[in-house]
C-alpha cells in the first residue's frame, strides 16, 4: 500500500467484501455496483424471497448480479447457501465442487430480514456441517440467540454460550466466520479460536454504539441487527480491526432498504453502507493511527482465509472532502446511505491503473509502519 509522507493519497490492493447484500429486481440493478465499483469479490447474502437453497437457484443469481454489473467493473459475485433444518449435505457439497457455493449461511430462524427459514436448532444441521468439515467448505454464522426472554443487547454473548461453542467443540477443523460482531465476547472470543475462527467488521459498528439509535428521538436508519452496542463494545471491534490480526477483516453488511421500508411502523433492519464503505473504514483507521493497517483488513486477511489470491489491480483513496448526499433516488424509491450529510475526509477516486499509478510495493518501497508486519510481528 502507498502512504505518502503528506498521507494525501492512498494506493491499496483492491479490496473485497466478505457480506454483503445485493437483493434482487430492480433494487439490486441499482445498488449493485456501489458495491462493485470499490470491491473486486463480494460473499453476496443468500436471504432472499425465496432464499437460495440449491446450487440451480445461485447459479441464476449469480448471472442476475452480472447483469446488473458493467463488466467493465471485473467484479466477482461469490455466492452463499442458505441453511436450514432440512439442507441436504449432498447439494451443498455439490454446489461447493462446482464453485458455485463459496460458503454457507447459517441464520437463526427468524434473527433478522427473511431469516425465518434460518435454523431453528443447531443440531439438525450437524450432518451438514460434518460434510462442510469435510471438505473445507467455510460457514457464515449470524451469531445470534432468538430466545425472546434474552435482551437484545444480550443475543451476541449468548450465541457465543449457547450455539458456538458447541459448533466450535464439535466440528474444530471446520472454518468458520462470525459475522458481523458487535461485543467485545466476539472479539475475545475469535482471538481465543483456532486458525479456523474469523470475524468480519462493519463499518457502522466501527462508528456508531447503541446511543446512535436513539439520539434526538428514534433514529431507524441507524437500527440494524445485530444492534450496536456499548461504547466499550464498539471501542473493543476498533481495537480488533486496526490491530493488524488477520482474524478480522472487512465486511460491510450493506443492508439496503428504501425509506419507506425504514420509516414505518415496523421498521426494517439493515444499513446501507455500500456507496461510502471504504471512505469510512479509512476515516476510522485514521483515527486510529492504523492506515498501514488499512490493506491487510481490507484486502489481504480476507482472500487468506477463504483460500483465495488477493487482488492484483489497486484502487485509489485521496484525501479530499467527499459530502455524503441526504438520500440517495435509486429504482424509483428512495434510500439514506450511512453517513447521510455527512462530509467524509477520504474520498475514492477509482482505480489505480486509470490513473497511472503503482503501489510502493510494486516499486520495491517499504511502507513506513508496516516492514514489522509483514516480517511476522503484526499485532
Amino acid at each position: 500500500m502507498t502512504l505518502p509522507s503528506q498521507h494525501d493519497r492512498l494506493v491499496l490492493r483492491r479490496p473485497d467484501d466478505w457480506h454483503v447484500h445485493l437483493r434482487d429486481g430492480d433494487v439490486l440493478s441499482a445498488v449493485a455496483s456501489y458495491t462493485a465499483r470499490q470491491f473486486r469479490r463480494a460473499i453476496v447474502m443468500p436471504n432472499l424471497v425465496p432464499p437460495i437453497l440449491t446450487v440451480a437457484a445461485a447459479e441464476a443469481y449469480r448471472e442476475r448480479i452480472k447483469q446488473a454489473v458493467d463488466p467493465a467493473l471485473r467484479f466477482d459475485p461469490l455466492m452463499v447457501c442458505y441453511l436450514t433444518d432440512e439442507a441436504d449435505p449432498g447439494e451443498i457439497a455439490r454446489g461447493f465442487a462446482r464453485k458455485v457455493f463459496a460458503a454457507c449461511k447459517l441464520y437463526p430462524a427468524h434473527a433478522t430480514t427473511n431469516a425465518e427459514h434460518g435454523v431453528t436448532d443447531i443440531y439438525k444441521v450437524f450432518p451438514v456441517l460434518e460434510r462442510m468439515q469435510r471438505i473445507g467448505m467455510p460457514l457464515l454464522v449470524h451469531g445470534e440467540v432468538t430466545d425472546p426472554t434474552i435482551d437484545i443487547f444480550d443475543r451476541e454473548a449468548v450465541f457465543i454460550e449457547r450455539v458456538f461453542s458447541k459448533i466450535n467443540v464439535a466440528f474444530p477443523g471446520l472454518k468458520t466466520v462470525f459475522e458481523h460482531i458487535t461485543t467485545a465476547d466476539a472479539v475475545s472470543f475469535v482471538i481465543g479460536g483456532g486458525p479456523n475462527l474469523a470475524a468480519t467488521i462493519t463499518p457502522h459498528h466501527l462508528r456508531m454504539n447503541r446511543n446512535a439509535m436513539f439520539e434526538g428521538g428514534v433514529r431507524p436508519h441507524h437500527y440494524c441487527l445485530p444492534v450496536p452496542k456499548r461504547e466499550s463494545h464498539r471501542l473493543a471491534l476498533r481495537r480488533a480491526a486496526t490491530s493488524g490480526s488477520p482474524k478480522f477483516f472487512l465486511g460491510t453488511d450493506s443492508a439496503p432498504h428504501s425509506v419507506m421500508q425504514k420509516e414505518s411502523a415496523c421498521g426494517c433492519a439493515g444499513i446501507f453502507n455500500a456507496p461510502f464503505a471504504i471512505e469510512s473504514y479509512a476515516m476510522t483507521f485514521e483515527e486510529e493511527g492504523a492506515l498501514h493497517r488499512l490493506e491487510g483488513f481490507a484486502s489481504e486477511y480476507g482472500p487468506a482465509f477463504y483460500g483465495l489470491a488477493p487482488n492484483s489491480d489497486q484502487i485509489v483513496l485521496e484525501r479530499r472532502p467527499v459530502d455524503v448526499p441526504a438520500k440517495l433516488m435509486e429504482a424509483s424509491e428512495e434510500f439514506v446511505p450511512f453517513h447521510a450529510s455527512e462530509t467524509l475526509p477520504w474520498r475514492f477516486a477509482g482505480l489505480a491503473e486509470q490513473r497511472g499509478l503503482r503501489t510502493r510495493r510494486e516499486a520495491g518501497l517499504a511502507l513506513p509502519g508496516r516492514e514489522a508486519e509483514t516480517n511476522g510481528q503484526a499485532g
